[in-house]
């Protein structure tokens, strides 16, 4: 079995393992780390730095604990915009979503970075969609 394959697999049994809405949070995360307009998980980690919770995404980069945020900081980092969409999306509050995004967000780069540094271009996307592909047949 592939690293990606372990990723995919790991998460598809957490967010089978949640409620409806993971699934939901799971994949707007997921997005969120492929799109090109908010620069990928390159993109994630600037608005972080700028933020000053650039400690907080490299624990989940590195391979130690991962710090946790709390949905407040999501909001700041992601902005109230952007996670009242994912709300809209799913059909859940924008409180929901960003706690939903707290628990959700940190274990997906984690297991997105097990070597503990940012996959950068090609390989990112493969493990993107692969990710994609088994969590949610697209």
């Amino acid at each position: 079995m592939g690293f990606f394959d372990q990723v995919a697999g790991g998460l598809l049994k957490s967010v089978l393992s949640g409620e409806g809405a993971q699934k939901g949070l799971a994949e707007s995360v997921i997005n969120l780390l492929k799109s090109s307009e908010s620069g990928g998980l390159t993109g994630l980690a600037d608005k972080f730095n700028e933020s000053g919770l650039g400690d907080i995404l490299s624990s989940w980069v590195s391979q130690g604990e991962n710090l946790p945020i709390s949905p407040e900081q999501i909001s700041d980092v992601l902005g109230t915009d952007q996670v009242q969409q994912i709300a809209e999306k799913l059909g859940i509050s924008s409180e929901e979503a960003s706690n939903g995004l707290a628990e959700m967000l940190p274990q997906i780069v984690d297991r997105l970075t097990p070597g503990g540094s940012l996959p950068t271009g090609d390989l990112l996307g493969q493990g993107l969609r692969l990710i994609s592909d088994k969590l949610f047949g697209k």
